[in-house]
């Protein structure tokens, strides 16, 4: 019996372990506010980096928009010439006897006026209004019989907006001030 009596006393340090309990308690409070902190910061960081992406897709989508709206003007200005061309053709057709050639040279010109409305694109066409440099290029200057001073009194090539960009100023004689 002697030995359970001396087994008695060694069970005191379990004893301690029981008092180091309250302190693990402390030290788990400790940890859990340091995780509690630690999410905070990566949820921060996550929403921080949400917002990133989500300001990179505007970004993105507004260059893409933009990128495309440059190629449809350019697409647009680089076939005027054809434009005009078609124009002339019209013109020179209307004094031949070729009736096939005047139909057809008119409904192609109907057909590319046709696209150009469907693309936003109209004519500046200012004959008698006040000079804009803004939409006009003078290249010549009038008398004072063409009209009042500072107006536009003949168009010489046709210019064309698409929306309210210029794709090509007109070219115009202007009575001077």
């Amino acid at each position: 019996m002697s030995e359970v009596e001396k087994k008695e006393p060694e069970e005191t340090p379990e004893t301690e372990e029981t008092e180091e309990a309250p302190v693990r308690e402390v030290g788990a409070d400790q940890e859990t506010e340091e995780a509690k902190a630690q999410a905070a910061e990566y949820l921060a960081m996550a929403q921080r980096v949400q917002a990133d992406f989500e300001n990179y897709r505007r970004r993105n989508e507004k260059a893409k928009t933009e990128a495309f709206a440059d190629g449809k003007r350019e697409a647009a200005s680089a076939m005027l010439g054809v434009l005009d061309n078609l124009e002339r053709a019209a013109d020179a057709a209307e004094g031949s006897a070729d009736e096939a050639l005047k139909s057809g040279v008119t409904l192609v010109l109907k057909q590319m006026r046709d696209v150009y409305a469907k693309m936003d694109v109209s004519e500046i066409n200012r004959v008698g209004e006040k000079f804009d440099p803004n939409l006009e290029n003078a290249i010549l200057q009038g008398t004072e019989e063409d009209g009042e001073p500072g107006t536009v009194c003949q168009v010489l090539q046709k210019g064309y907006m698409m929306g309210d960009k210029v794709l090509r100023h007109a070219m115009v004689k202007v009575v001077p001030e």
